[in-house]
């Protein structure tokens, strides 16, 4: 082992590549003299590295019809990478392939907001994935890489510290125990914690030994080199001495020293305990130590007493814990040796390499952490897995009789992904030197979607006619206007209205019925006027109920329509009411006579009518009044004989009177007036 001369690493992290490149290559030269030149190393990278995020991932799937595995793929690996983003961002950056992805576990699965066993082959509104994903900063491992390319070495295996530890020191029969163990090194200290047979957890504290060095150095005036030498003789020396940088000689127990340091062994052991409550948020059953900073003193007891375990539930181990262990050699049995046995137990058993892949043409190196996929690649080239497969395309709304309708889009298509030419997916497992090709799925285009697809929701108005069942269609307006064409492609926002016949007389109108109830009308003329007379009588019934052509009908009706011929009015009844002739009643002489009056000269084309004169199409009639009385005194002489009047001796002139009142041949009477007509002598003769 050789220490740094400088203090070119600090909290686990590269702060001087050529200064640790130098170490690197005496350890080289150091080996190759013993076992013969060297070409590769394994490594492990320090836990402060290591970052956990656990991220969930929503999608709407409304639009697709069951989920396939490389759908479910897709969000878990893009939830993978929206943790690559929020790391990315916390560390005020955006590109989210500085980070390598040491691997991700899937902790629930949700189909509409109900934690569901697997999404493959579901339907539903919504999908959800639960991840935890762990990440290595590519920074850490290329300063690693370069450090070692300077040293003209190749790294073979890549590992992470906590790890490398906790396969040696807890195997996999032991991880039911929830134990926490914690590799206290120079720059950090490295916290693992085991439950349920699996590693729940890692974190990292930044403190550990050069904490407790620089405590030193400050407590009595030492250069960092002589506090580190202090600090290594603190566990098996009992008296140590010591030359500060002023020259005054020291010879001091370790008591002594360390209760000049006991606080900064107390915020080690604070910042340790906070870490183990934080990662597995109670005591654990029992903690294991290793790591040089291990040996610090009072470590154990103080970090028994915070987390209130027992002393002996607290421990120190050395390599004589790791199992299977068949060669140990005394120099190599402390704490500070189970990290680099595990890192070379890993180097065998969990082994870290390179594979070198070309995407698109373009050649990608990815550590082979696990076992790798297509979908691994494409999150470390950075692909915006959200976008891989194409979107459905937009959606446009159609408003149907007043209410709207939202019709998706078509869907996009998916991904086309092989691998060495043959069919692959994401979830396709990769070698070293395969040839990758992606073609990113092309978003869908709006719907296609014409008046007809709606025309079988729609159906048809069925009624029955005279006893015949007849299917209606309903007539169509797009925007207003009136369209026959029923395979016209809609557009975004477009109203449709689909109106069916609401009347008897629309349902003959659409049914081409209508010659049925068709009156045939006589059209005439009175006065100038044109007037048309139904020649037919139109009876209508629905459901056997009296009806007319403007009642209402709904689905199913049944419509009877019956038709008769009507009788031709006479003409006198077509005229005004004022015209038509009528009949007085008058008294002559004490007797009731009854005349007729006829109050206008009505003609049909041009000549005279006849009383009982009917109508004829085309007819023109013509009824003219007079103001004048349509009776006059001497209309009686129709209904009495003069000669009836008896004409006493002597007389020779004829009395008019009408009621009462002196009058003559051409005075106008009315109903009601009383006649008088009588010979003139000094007495009336009666009439006989």
């Amino acid at each position: 082992m050789i220490e740094h001369k400088e203090r070119s690493m600090l909290d686990g992290q590269i702060h001087d590549v050529i200064e640790v490149s130098r170490v690197i290559q005496q350890v080289k030269d150091r080996l190759s003299e013993r076992n013969g030149p060297l070409k590769e190393v394994a490594v492990a990278a320090a836990g402060r590295s290591l970052k956990t995020k656990r991220v969930t991932f929503d999608q709407f799937i409304g639009d697709r019809f069951t989920l396939t595995r490389d759908d479910v793929l897709a969000m878990e690996l893009a939830a993978v990478q929206e943790a690559q983003l929020l790391l990315a961002k916390e560390q005020k950056g955006s590109d989210f392939s500085h980070y390598y992805c040491v691997g991700y576990s899937t902790v629930n699965y949700y189909l509409d907001d109900d934690m569901i066993g697997n999404l493959v082959h579901q339907r539903g509104n919504s999908a959800r994935v639960d991840v935890i994903a762990t990440f290595l900063p590519r920074v850490v491992v290329d300063s690693l890489i370069t450090a070692l390319q300077l040293a003209e070495l190749e790294m073979s295996t890549l590992t992470l510290e906590p790890i490398a530890a906790i396969h040696v020191l807890i195997p996999s029969t032991m991880r039911k125990l929830n134990i926490a163990l914690v590799d206290i090194g120079a720059g950090t200290s490295d916290v693992a914690i085991t439950a349920e047979g699996t590693i729940t957890a890692y974190g990292m504290v930044p403190y550990a030994g050069d904490e407790i060095t620089e405590a030193l150095s400050e407590a009595f005036i030492l250069d960092f080199p002589d506090a580190e030498e202090v600090k290594r003789k603190l566990a098996h020396t009992e008296t140590i001495s010591f030359t500060d940088i002023l020259g005054m000689d020291y010879s001091l127990s370790p008591r002594d020293i360390v209760s000049s340091i006991e606080s900064n062994i107390d915020e080690l052991s604070k910042g340790i305990c906070q870490k183990i409550l934080e990662l597995n948020a109670k005591a654990p059953q029992a903690v294991m130590l290793i790591g040089g900073g291990s040996l610090t003193p009072m470590l154990p007891e103080k970090l028994a007493t915070l987390l209130g375990l027992p002393p002996a539930r607290v421990a120190v181990r050395n390599t004589e814990a790791i199992k299977n262990l068949t060669d140990t050699l005394p120099h190599l049995d402390g704490p500070e040796y189970v990290t680099p046995i595990g890192i070379a137990v890993a180097a065998h058993q969990h082994p870290v390499r390179y594979v070198s892949v070309t995407v698109n043409g373009e050649m990608v190196r990815l550590f082979d952490l696990k076992p790798l996929t297509i979908g691994d690649v494409l999150l470390h080239l950075g692909f915006d897995l959200k976008r891989l497969n194409g979107r459905p395309g937009l959606a446009i709304s159609i408003t149907v009789n007043g209410k709207v309708r939202f019709i998706p889009g078509r869907h996009g298509s998916s991904a086309k992904l092989t691998r060495n030419h043959e069919q692959a997916h994401l979830d396709t497992f990769i070698q070293d030197q395969d040839k990758i090709q992606i073609e990113m799925g092309q978003d869908g285009d709006p719907p296609e979607i014409r008046i007809q697809n709606f025309m079988e929701e729609i159906g048809t108005l069925d009624v029955y006619l005279d006893g015949e069942l007849v299917s209606l269609m309903p007539d169509i307006e797009l925007n207003g206007q009136v369209v026959t064409d029923c395979s016209r492609v809609l557009e975004d926002r477009d109203g449709l209205h689909f109106a069916f016949p609401q009347t008897v007389q629309e349902v003959l109108t659409k049914a081409n019925q209508l010659n049925i109830v068709d009156s045939k009308p006589w059209i005439y003329s009175l006065n100038g006027v044109e007037h048309t007379w139904e020649s037919r009588e139109i009876g209508c019934y629905i459901n056997h109920q009296p009806a007319s052509l403007h009642s209402r009908i709904k689905q199913g009706d049944r419509i009877w329509i019956q038709c008769e011929e009507k009788e031709t009015p006479f003409i006198t009844t077509l005229i005004p009411k004022d015209a038509q002739p009528r009949e007085i009643e008058v008294n002559l002489n004490g007797k009731q006579i009854t005349l007729s009056c006829n109050p206008a000269m009505i003609k049909v084309n041009g000549q005279p009518v006849h009383v009982e004169q009917r109508l004829q199409p085309n007819d023109k009639i013509s009824a003219i009044t007079s103001e004048q009385s349509c009776v006059i005194f001497s209309d009686i002489f129709r209904f009495i004989d003069t000669q009836e009047i008896p004409k006493p001796d002597g007389a020779t002139e004829l009395v008019i009177r009408v009621n009462e009142v002196p009058a003559s041949y051409q005075t106008a009477i009315r109903h009601g007036d009383s006649l008088e007509l009588y010979w003139d002598c000094n007495k009336r003769a009666p009439l006989s």
